[in-house]
């Protein structure tokens, strides 16, 4: 559908929108759900500014949540439901929402577990900041049902202009708070957050969430990850940051500079195991590329197994999913 990349560009963008039309879309979605305009229209630099703003907001009246959001996407869901059939909205759905679903989704719950552990310092904190991230329109997050959605009619317009040019914002009977998109973004080809050498979500007031291929992880790990060593692999004690840090490294490198022995080999390769206390054997099969580079040379590389594997061409032949009886090549490329 020509709307998904649209949407999928919303999503995805960081920096500051225009505010303009973003209160612009506040009031249309107001309009449009019945209600009278916000009094007042308050921005923040982050979701989690968003929640201490709305925590001290004095005569905001109700959360008009419901209005705004719930009710006008369930009679447009419902509307679209009716034109087109069952199966007609699944594949409407399948073919644009659906397409978002899963990064946005999984994204807006990595942000409220940040702003949830930033806030709460005593765990009695935590209902109340829950309580107030549930008030929220998740703005630009909401694009995957957005997508489904647009040029589809006008009922939800003021949704999708706040979307198009602000992140989450809070709406109650007089006083509306918004948050600024993200500064900074950076996420893998899986679309997971992913960086290693600062925040993988940054917001204008610091507020950040650091990961490694979708994995949470401390600032002070990744600050350790450019003088990583063999030794402080070994000696970490966290099965799941160890991996990163092989991942980081170089599982090749790893295997090279911790003195590792080779387990099996033939026509096929040359099968390596780290074995690693408290998780699953790390197994790699090195094999060289039949083809030569441009100069002459022969290209090595290395193919992560399951640790099951006991022979090279097993290995080797699991990468293509058969078995390695099964594996057996007319002509190497």
């Amino acid at each position: 559908m020509q709307y998904v990349n649209v949407w999928r560009a919303v999503a995805a963008a960081t920096g500051r929108g225009d505010r303009s039309a973003a209160e612009d879309g506040v009031r249309i979605a107001y309009r449009t759900a019945g209600l009278a305009e916000p009094e007042r229209i308050i921005w923040a630099d982050s979701p989690k500014a968003a929640v201490e703003m709305v925590e001290k907001l004095d005569d905001a009246g109700r959360s008009v949540r419901e209005e705004v959001r719930t009710r006008p996407w369930a009679a447009e869901r419902r509307r679209m439901y009716d034109e087109l059939g069952p199966a007609g909205w699944s594949s409407l759905w399948s073919a644009t929402g659906a397409q978002l679903w899963e990064t946005t989704a999984g994204l807006a719950e990595r942000i409220r577990a940040g702003v949830v552990a930033e806030l709460t310092t005593r765990p009695e904190d935590e209902p109340d900041v829950r309580l107030v991230l549930l008030d929220a329109v998740l703005g630009q997050h909401d694009a995957a049902w957005l997508a489904a959605f647009d040029g589809r009619g006008d009922r939800l317009t003021g949704l999708a202009e706040v979307a198009r040019n602000a992140g989450w914002w809070w709406p109650y009977e007089r006083a509306v708070v918004i948050s600024e998109r993200p500064s900074v973004l950076h996420r893998d080809e899986a679309g997971r957050l992913d960086r290693g050498d600062g925040p993988a979500l940054a917001y204008p007031d610091g507020f950040a969430l650091y990961a490694w291929r979708g994995m949470p992880v401390p600032v002070e790990f990744l600050e350790g990850l450019a003088g990583l060593t063999p030794e402080r692999i070994r000696a970490e004690e966290n099965a799941e940051l160890r991996r990163v840090m092989l991942e980081y490294y170089g599982y090749d490198r790893y295997l090279t500079e911790s003195g590792a022995e080779p387990v099996h080999r033939d026509e096929t390769g040359i099968l390596w195991r780290i074995a690693m206390e408290g998780d699953e054997d790390v197994v790699m099969v090195e094999v060289v590329n039949s083809t030569p580079e441009p100069d002459g040379t022969h290209r090595t590389y290395w193919l992560r197994v399951p640790p099951r594997i006991r022979t090279a061409k097993e290995g080797v032949a699991w990468t293509f999913g058969l078995e390695g009886e099964a594996y057996a090549p007319v002509r190497q490329t």
